[in-house]
């Protein structure tokens, strides 16, 4: 009887591994053929582009012509039950470059795993001149260093990836005015009141509101920055996603605190017109490895879109229930997947 009690439980034990081995399977299946989606497929110059991919890999690297222009690190990406995982990446297409062909590189520790060829399509993007009084003029003129201790603190935040994923669906806008008094990637002529002319990007998108206008967070992230600096004023910056930063500038007034964790439309400040500025308007921009994106980008499609990634890896159609704007933390260090 104990032999055959002995035999029973051995085999109860062989089909509950068994069983564990087939859900393994339906989350990781065919991991040797590798399987791919870039969204969009055919971007444009300050697009941001989200690369998924099946199997574990280590980064995503943009080239053109055979130079290396973004390089980022892919994310595991958990699902649901019953949807096979993914590990993804987002990188951006500088807003310099012109349309022409393009390879996205995939490299694990190992090295070379695929490369994905890509067309960038044409953008144009709009001119505008603006002149500075000498107020604004002298505070972006001469040695200050206060400014550049600001500016290299911006740069240190802007060059660190984490491994906490906060955000993978749609930005909502931060304001609900729809003035916009300068557009994303703006090609600039600075006329200053000493004399000086100077030609630049601009960054972001400008919305032209009154002072104490609400701002709230485009996406759900972690608040790395709020105070006050010289050039750009009350600031507020937030991560959403392993180097990805949404920059609000020139408030008025800040409502949150550094290192807080942020929903997606919650309150962080107020409008105004601090810092290097013209007159009330908020400056919101979008930072992804350091390279500037258009920041409407977000606010149309998710950033992780679920829905076509594993339609187009896995052939599965799924209606992702989480309502756009949602963003769900990934507490599970991403970096010690690597």
């Amino acid at each position: 009887m104990k032999r055959i009690l002995l035999l029973i439980l051995v085999c109860l034990s062989f089909l509950a591994c068994a069983g564990q081995a087939i859900v393994s399977a339906q989350v990781f299946y065919d991991t040797d053929q590798v399987r791919y989606a870039v969204i969009p497929e055919s971007p444009s110059p300050g697009d941001p582009v989200t690369i998924a991919i099946n199997k574990e890999v280590k980064e995503a690297v943009l080239i053109i012509n055979g130079r290396q222009l973004s390089k980022t690190p892919f994310m595991y990406i958990p699902d649901d039950p019953g949807i096979p995982c993914y590990f993804a990446a987002i990188l951006t297409i500088p807003n310099t470059v012109t349309s022409q062909s393009a390879i996205i590189r995939i490299n694990d520790n190992a090295g070379l795993i695929c490369e994905i060829p890509i067309t960038i399509t044409p953008k144009e993007f709009y001119s505008e001149t603006i002149q500075f009084n000498p107020a604004n003029t002298n505070l972006v003129s001469g040695h200050n260093p206060q400014r550049d201790i600001e500016s290299q603190r911006l740069w240190q935040i802007l060059s660190t990836t984490g491994d906490q994923i906060y955000h993978t669906g749609r930005f909502v806008l931060p304001v609900t005015s729809t003035r916009r008094t300068s557009t994303y990637a703006s090609r600039r002529i600075n006329r200053y009141s000493d004399g000086r002319s100077v030609t630049n990007i601009h960054a972001g998108i400008d919305f032209g509101i009154p002072t104490g206008t609400p701002v709230i967070a485009a996406g759900a992230g972690k608040v790395i920055l709020a105070r006050m600096r010289i050039v750009s004023g009350y600031s507020v910056i937030i991560e959403h996603w392993p180097g990805m930063y949404s920059l609000y500038y020139h408030l008025d007034s800040i409502s949150v605190q550094e290192g807080a964790i942020v929903k997606t439309g919650e309150l962080i400040g107020l409008s105004g017109s601090t810092g290097f500025s013209t007159g009330p308007h908020l400056h919101w921009e979008l930072r992804i490895n350091t390279e500037s994106a258009d920041p409407d980008t977000f606010v149309n499609r998710p950033v992780i879109d679920k829905n076509q990634i594993i339609y187009k890896i896995f052939n599965i159609e799924r209606t992702d229930p989480a309502p756009a704007g949602s963003g769900r933390r990934n507490n599970t260090s991403n970096r010690a997947r690597r």
